[in-house]
């Protein structure tokens, strides 16, 4: 039996991925702890989970103002939201390993408090890269930018991590989870580091139906249905996107029905109607396995489960890694990419009808699907975890 602590921040879109693997270990007879927040951690994980808690900020909801884009948003995420979390963390992660004693620390890829740490204590960790933006070498275009970054990140290194230590601390030495397969990243810069392309991590979600009134996809046989989600972590920033989204589909009644995620009461009150039912929140692996496309910010999430069950997408990517995300999805072949500030329902209806009748979206959306459950998924990473504590992290 192995130990391992999992560092994560407090984003549903980055535990939720180390949760399946956090259970797949816990089912093979390792110990398995968290270093972050209790109440998110617990409500993701499930069970009662092992949690040293973690200082530093929240949650970005709230600290970024929602009109931000680009290089601003870039810059914010990381200044003034990701920073803060690192050194708030630092403190939380150190005493979660002096008392936990782990084998291996399994870091978040954004949460670099984790790995600096870590590193500063001399103890194994591993990566959990949750999107595929960092290995597409998203800054490769922008040395500014990327230049900044790596300065920011040093100085997080002086403070909290070993100074004498020169690699990227985004990419363990020892080993990294990409929660991807390259059939969706396309090329890619290979890391310094041990790179495995693990695929989908969905255990702990896909039976989570919740209270979904399934029934109500069975009202219309015949039409298509759509998911419109843009995700967790944008609640306040898609009003007129998810409003002419709705448009888009009841223009064209009697062909497609759309499920809506707005957990921000964007659209007014929760309603359901003849071709568009609007829920605070869904339980989206599970409704996945019904929907003919999906609509979305490009959350990496969100195409990662979409691309699972084959389904293609109409990408609309905000902020973050967003864009890197949307252009892969694009490269594949798997979707069709519209500008979230501007498509409006004739845009965003084209593109739903070029997803849903073209067969050549869906098939590209099932050559993903089919790399990523060969991929092995959280079985793939726990047995590469396992190694790594055998091996005793060398």
């Amino acid at each position: 039996m192995s130990r391992f602590l999992f560092v994560v921040p407090p984003l549903t879109g980055h535990i939720n991925p180390a949760a399946a693997v956090g259970a797949e270990l816990t089912a093979r007879g390792h110990e398995v702890a968290w270093a972050g927040r209790p109440m998110v951690v617990g409500r993701l994980v499930g069970g009662r989970p092992k949690v040293y808690e973690c200082a530093g900020p929240d949650r970005i909801d709230g600290l970024r103002p929602p009109q931000l884009r680009g290089i601003a948003a870039l810059k914010f995420l990381w200044d003034g939201f990701l920073g803060p979390l690192a050194e708030g963390m630092a403190p939380g992660v150190e005493a979660a390993i002096s008392a936990f004693g782990p084998d291996v620390v399994v870091c978040d890829q954004q949460t670099v408090a984790g790995a600096l740490v870590a590193e500063r204590l001399g103890v194994p960790y591993a990566t959990s890269s949750t999107t595929s933006a960092e290995l597409a070498g998203s800054m490769s275009g922008l040395p500014g930018v990327e230049g900044w970054l790596t300065a920011l990140i040093g100085q997080l290194r002086q403070r909290i991590g070993d100074p004498a230590a020169t690699h990227d601390p985004r990419f363990s030495p020892l080993l990294t989870l990409a929660f991807t397969t390259p059939e969706l990243v396309g090329p890619y810069p290979v890391p310094a580091t041990d790179l495995r392309f693990v695929g989908p991590a969905l255990a702990s979600r896909r039976s989570d139906a919740g209270d979904f009134p399934w029934q109500w996809l069975d009202l219309a046989p015949g039409t298509a249905p759509v998911l419109i989600t843009l995700g967790t972590a944008n609640p306040d920033a898609g009003g007129r996107f998810l409003a002419e989204s709705v448009a888009a589909v009841r223009a064209r009644t009697g062909q497609l029905r759309a499920v809506v995620c707005d957990p921000g009461g964007l659209l007014g009150p929760v309603a359901v109607g003849p071709d568009v039912l609007v829920r605070a929140a869904l339980p989206q692996v599970a409704l996945l396995e019904r929907m003919s496309a999906v609509v979305c910010h490009a959350g990496h999430n969100t195409v990662a489960e979409a691309l699972w069950h084959g389904v293609p997408l109409v990408v609309a990517p905000i902020r973050d890694d967003q864009p890197v995300v949307a252009s892969q999805v694009v490269g594949a072949g798997a979707g069709l990419r519209i500008k979230f500030g501007r498509a409006g329902r004739e845009q965003i209806g084209a593109a739903l009808d070029a997803v849903v009748t073209e067969p050549r979206y869906r098939e590209a959306a099932h050559r993903i699907r089919d790399a990523f459950r060969k991929a092995g998924g959280e079985s793939a990473a726990a047995t590469y975890l396992e190694e790594l504590a055998g091996a005793g992290g060398r």
